[in-house]
């Protein structure tokens, strides 16, 4: 099974404990209403899905219940960092995100 860290327990718990929440890191339009169809809808649908690194939000729902990010290795499912959410993204070596 696999085990993420949580940033805020401060402990690994199981994959089952976990939600996915989409990609972290995403600024939101400032003036919503403004926006065009098309871009409304890259805004809301439109996601990156790379082979590599990612930065992904993840919830704690079986523990804290809080928001988090993490880098992930798409290619290998392996959790490189986790962190709090609002806080920078890592260095990490080799990344492709």
């Amino acid at each position: 099974m696999l085990l993420i860290h949580c940033p805020y327990c401060q402990e690994e718990r199981p994959e089952l404990e976990f939600r996915h929440a989409g990609e972290a890191h995403i600024a939101r339009p400032t003036d919503m209403a403004a926006l065009s169809d098309a871009d409304f809808e890259r805004f809301f649908f439109i996601r990156s899905n790379p082979k590599g690194i990612v930065f992904e939000r993840w919830r704690h729902i079986h523990g804290c219940a809080r928001f988090f990010n993490a880098a992930r290795d798409t290619v290998s499912d392996r959790f490189l960092a986790t962190y709090r959410a609002g806080d920078p993204k890592p260095a990490l070596d080799g990344e492709g995100a």
